[in-house]
């Protein structure tokens, strides 16, 4: 479960003069996505509001057999986020958990989302090269936050994942 929470802390100085300081908590997985966003020059200045139902986004996945998948997800957490913390039945899906090491979390958007997720790495471009399937609008979820922009967004799962593990070593 994702938490986050604003914290004030009081600390004193020797002159018995108190100051407040407003840290903010993230998850570890929604800092790494922050920290993803900033490296890619789309991070705002602005910190995300504290967690609360009307925050969520909704996501919808269409999986390898065509079945529309339906979930809400909350500002800053990646698909592969989304995906783990819903229990998605998704085979292969995120096999690197998220460290940008293969390209089992590849998914397909439509053009118009497309041009709404920001520029592609390229470290992203270089896995997605293995990925199979991959078509013009294909992007790895591991890369892709959430944001309000996004609300209603469809990501569809490829019909089959290259994943390394799977080989039976023969190449």
């Amino acid at each position: 479960m994702n938490v986050r929470r604003l914290l004030t802390l009081t600390a004193s100085q020797s002159s018995a003069i108190s100051r407040s300081t407003t840290v903010n908590v993230f998850s570890r997985k929604t800092l790494a996505c922050l920290q993803s966003q900033a490296h890619r020059g789309i991070c705002s200045s602005r910190v995300t509001q504290p967690l609360r139902s009307e925050n969520k986004i909704t996501v919808n996945f269409i999986n390898r057999d065509g079945e529309k998948i339906t979930v809400k997800g909350n500002p800053g957490d990646s698909l592969l986020d989304v995906v783990i913390d819903q229990d998605l039945d998704f085979d292969g899906f995120g096999a690197c958990e998220g460290t940008l090491a293969c390209s089992t979390c590849h998914v397909i958007f439509d053009e118009d989302v497309f041009k709404q997720l920001g520029p592609i790495t390229d470290e992203e471009m270089d896995m997605l090269d293995l990925a199979y399937g991959l078509t013009d609008t294909s992007r790895l979820g591991c890369q892709i936050c959430l944001t309000k922009a996004l609300e209603g967004m469809t990501a569809r799962v490829p019909d089959a994942v290259a994943d390394i593990r799977q080989s039976d070593g023969s190449a």
